[in-house]
């Protein structure tokens, strides 16, 4: 068995460190110069769409070995919306960083490897596939996947970020539902520190959206921003991605070849969030190797993880602002709060289960907003 790593991302990585753990030789190839996507970003794993899994940080160390470091424990989530404002408290999940950061995600894992990485790697699948016996596709590329099977793309999205400068609780996020600023699709801040932290607005591209200016659109988010933290936002650096595809594999593997990280479809349609789910599926492609139970079975749970995500975001495309704040307005409830915050229920599964009929009819009754 000749087994090669195309792509040193994080689902790459953690294949990698899984494989060397048990002992079996890879080969990874990287197309860039090094580890990390080319800008710097904040991500966040919250625990309500990770469930049944409530720590991820913790389960990813104590089962599998990969030791992982976030900027900090994530204790409240403001929302806003165009009229109303919560605050969700408790221990909600985590803040960490990914890109090219000695901190980020992607830095972490690769100090966990041992074995070289080729970088600067101008190798292709077809080129790969003639020397080695097994393949984990993990270009983080989605495109890349639909050239070999069917991709069932959902959407694609454009965000718009920024590292502001300021002053921040190293534990308190922001995320803003208003469609006047994100039209079917929401903006969140999140610290790097005391000092700096992280601003995105993401939406997606269907046709009704395109019309939109994204330089205003950011202009109104960057205004509320300052606004609703109190402070002015002084902007150190900035990134901008369009048409980044969100969807699923039809196979998980077909053959020798395993598809993983974005290869795999491992973005959450919800929130736009797959750190987790992408890291996993490098996991769950090292064990098949190893003999240790069969990729498609493993990676089911994730695929319902999708399915049920999927469904959450398009119950929010056919909400208006009115009805977002409603659903900002329920944030501070009592049972608002136990529900997202006990460790034995499974919030994204549950509301997917009552929303699932309502989306269906909707979605029959309404023109569809998705197309394109």
């Amino acid at each position: 068995m000749k087994i090669a790593i195309m792509g040193a991302g994080l689902s790459g990585l953690a294949c990698a460190i899984t494989l060397e753990k048990h002992k079996i030789p890879f080969t990874i190839f990287e197309k860039r110069s090094q580890v990390g996507d080319r800008f710097v970003n904040g991500e966040a794993l919250i625990s309500a769409l990770t469930r049944p899994i409530s720590d991820p940080i913790a389960y990813l160390s104590e089962k599998h070995g990969i030791n992982l470091q976030v900027l900090s424990p994530m204790r409240h989530i403001l929302f806003f919306s165009e009229k109303e404002q919560s605050v969700l408290s408790g221990q909600l999940g985590f803040i960490n960083l990914r890109g090219r950061d000695s901190k980020s995600f992607e830095n972490q894992l690769f100090k966990q490897v041992k074995t070289p990485i080729k970088f600067n790697s101008t190798h292709t699948y077809e080129q790969l596939l003639q020397d080695f016996t097994h393949i984990v596709l993990a270009t983080g590329d989605a495109a890349y996947t639909s050239k070999i099977q069917d991709f069932q793309t959902d959407l694609t999205v454009t965000l718009k970020g920024a590292t502001v400068e300021g002053r921040f609780d190293r534990h308190k996020v922001g995320i803003w539902l208003n469609y006047d600023v994100a039209p079917q699709g929401y903006a969140y801040l999140l610290p790097y520190s005391e000092q700096e932290a992280c601003i995105t607005l993401a939406y997606p591209d269907y046709p009704t959206n395109r019309e939109f200016d994204l330089n205003k659109l950011w202009e109104k988010f960057y205004a509320l921003a300052c606004r609703d933290f109190k402070q002015p936002l002084p902007i150190t650096d900035r990134f901008e991605v369009t048409r980044y595809i969100i969807g699923l594999c039809g196979q998980p593997r077909i053959g020798n070849t395993f598809f993983v990280g974005n290869c795999f479809g491992a973005v959450m349609p919800g929130f736009g969030f797959g750190q987790f789910e992408s890291i996993m599926t490098g996991i769950y492609a090292a064990q098949d190797l190893c003999g240790l139970g069969h990729y498609s079975d493993l990676t089911q749970p994730l695929r319902e993880s999708y399915k049920n995500s999927l469904v959450l975001r398009r119950t929010l495309e056919l909400l208006d602002n009115s009805q977002l704040d409603r659903i900002v307005s329920l944030v501070h409830h009592s049972l608002t709060q136990k529900v997202l915050n006990h460790e034995k229920l499974n919030p994204l599964k549950l509301a997917s289960r009552l929303l699932r009929p309502w989306v269906s009819i909707k979605q029959k009754t309404n023109p569809k907003k998705q197309e394109g």
